[in-house]
């Protein structure tokens, strides 16, 4: 039996206790249930849904819907349909798919379509103006410097830019800074030929543009 005694104004201090808890406990259920959802992850896009790529290709604009995850040379060749571009080894390995992005030559394969937009391409199919060939063109007609071709434009660009970089100075120089396009018909001697009777006449059109 308790000895407790009741209190004279009839507080019961357990009571309270537990009134209170139960309150404290409750009212961040209701608070969390009332909050709004803040900071959802937004849905993730499919990357291969097709994406709106312009490209300036040969001074021309190009509108396609393509994958993003879309190469440069994969644009050109399906749907451009600029085929000069070689696929060669598809790694960046062996120079084939060769083109000029702003005058720099650049692994069209390697680089991504997207962010090859608003800036100028260069392909094989852009060097000639009308039917008179480029330099360079015209050189490796000249010096034989192909064999079977596949690797040809990939090189003929290349050279370009290598004259235009200032690396043409000397057989070297010229084979230094072509060794990233190969040639596996072995036409080296005729390429660095080839690019030492162009150089000339490449640097001449630069200055005169």
């Amino acid at each position: 039996m308790s000895d407790k005694k009741p209190s004279a104004s009839g507080y019961d201090r357990r009571a309270f206790i537990a009134a209170a808890a139960a309150g404290s406990a409750a009212i961040p259920l209701r608070a969390r249930a009332a909050a709004p959802v803040t900071g959802a992850t937004p849905p993730k896009q499919d990357p291969s849904l097709p994406v709106s790529v312009t490209l300036r290709v040969n001074g021309d604009n190009k509108s396609l819907n393509i994958d993003a995850r879309t190469t440069v040379l994969d644009a050109l060749r399906e749907h451009v349909g600029l085929t000069g571009s070689k696929k060669g080894c598809d790694h960046g390995q062996c120079g084939a798919c060769t083109v000029l992005i702003d005058g720099r030559r650049v692994l069209s394969c390697l680089t991504l379509a997207l962010v090859a937009q608003d800036r100028d391409i260069t392909t094989i199919e852009g060097l000639a103006d009308g039917a008179k060939l480029h330099p360079m063109q015209q050189a490796f007609i000249d010096q034989d410097a192909f064999q079977c071709g596949y690797c040809t434009p990939g090189q003929i660009m290349s050279a370009v830019a290598c004259v235009k970089e200032g690396h043409a100075n000397s057989d070297e120089d010229i084979r230094e800074h072509m060794s990233g396009n190969l040639c596996r018909c072995a036409a080296y001697p005729n390429i660095v030929a080839a690019v030492r009777q162009a150089a000339p006449a490449v640097l001449s059109g630069e200055q005169k543009g």
